[in-house]
């Protein structure tokens, strides 16, 4: 597949997952091994009790930046593992995470991330860091399917 073809794959992707959208995580970069996403921030409601950008917010991007560069080059994957390194507080106008895949496999898939806060300025300052083992999976059925 082309890098593009790979980007409009993510982005339909990402329109299906109702926490994406809420979120508003958009798809901006794919290509084999690799994915970016991005999301701004939003102060009434991704926000913790010190007003930086919530670990489960940055877990998911984490998670998700892992799971598109997975199936860059294995398909629909399932995360198995994950883990995640808050490196300092999440301040930004918005944030963008960027997967890699760092090696693939018939049955597992390893990869990492970082997550960066944009700054007023345009600067990206690193914030967290995160790791995956993900599973290819086949697809499964529609709920709408199995009622049928």
């Amino acid at each position: 597949m082309t890098d593009s073809t790979l980007l409009h794959t993510l982005q339909a992707v990402n329109q299906t997952a109702s926490f994406n959208r809420w979120a508003g995580f958009e798809v901006v970069h794919a290509a084999a091994g690799e994915a970016e996403i991005r999301m701004a921030w939003r102060e009434e409601d991704m926000g913790q009790y010190a007003g930086y950008l919530h670990a489960g917010l940055i877990g998911a991007m984490l998670d998700t930046a892992c799971g598109y560069a997975a199936a860059t080059v294995s398909g629909r994957v399932l995360a198995s593992h994950f883990s995640v390194n808050c490196l300092a507080p999440a301040v930004g106008l918005s944030f963008v995470a960027r997967g890699h895949v760092v090696k693939a496999g018939r049955k597992q898939v390893f990869a990492n991330a970082e997550l960066f806060a944009e700054q007023d300025s345009g600067e990206l300052l690193l914030v967290a860091t995160g790791n995956a083992i993900l599973v290819p999976v086949e697809a499964s059925p529609s709920p709408l399917a199995l009622s049928a």
